[in-house]
């Protein structure tokens, strides 16, 4: 399914595993979460760049800053929701369609739940060396959108449509959708248009 190596479910992977990349302790999160010093030294641009502890119920660290943004304005992350959570929203719906939410795996920030033909399953993504990769897979990208668009594009198609908190998308979200496909991400800042469009555009400048 995915290329290279076989795809390990993120609800069927035991805890236990050896970490590829070392959690923080609860008790350093919690000293951390005022101070940007512990982010991560890479800087993904337009994507997530440190990890920032997280919020409430997630032991997580979650993403500040513009890459909130782009996780708000995306649509389908579903924050710290459960694996059964996960998968019986997508069990009545198309197969290929699929969402992001945070893994309650230690090791690993966020998981990919998609319904697959077999039923709704779950794959790590996993962050290393400052890229993004589906856990079983060699392919690795600068940007979890980039992940997912690779993925929704692929010849065999793993994912298909992502499954939204809001059913009904605003016109706007659409039009922008569809510019983007259209000119491409790198061609936006060429567009005349006034600087609260090219601003609105550049927010999430993504295909899905």
């Amino acid at each position: 399914m995915v290329a290279h190596n076989q795809v390990a479910a993120d609800n069927a992977i035991s805890t236990a595993a050896e970490p590829r990349r070392r959690p923080e302790s609860s008790s350093s999160s919690s000293s951390s979460s005022s101070s940007p010093s512990s982010a991560a030294p890479a800087r993904l641009r337009p994507c997530p760049a440190a990890p920032a502890p997280a919020p409430g119920d997630t032991h997580f660290r979650t993403f500040r800053s513009h890459a909130d943004a782009l996780l708000d304005a995306c649509g389908f992350y579903w924050g710290p929701l459960s694996v059964h959570g996960a998968h019986e929203r997508l069990r009545a719906e198309p197969v290929g369609t699929f969402l992001v939410r945070d893994s309650r795996q230690r090791n690993c920030f966020f998981a990919l739940s998609v319904k697959m033909a077999s039923g709704p399953t779950s794959i790590r993504v996993h962050f290393q060396a400052g890229r993004f990769h589906l856990d079983g897979s060699r392919e690795s990208f600068d940007c979890l959108f980039e992940l997912l668009e690779h993925y929704v594009a692929a010849p065999r198609r793993m994912l298909g449509a992502p499954l939204r908190q809001r059913r009904v998308r605003p016109l706007q979200e659409l039009c922008r959708q569809r510019i983007v496909a259209t000119v491409g991400r790198e061609n936006l800042a060429r567009i005349p248009l006034n600087p609260v469009l090219r601003d609105y555009l550049s927010s999430f400048p993504f295909q899905i």
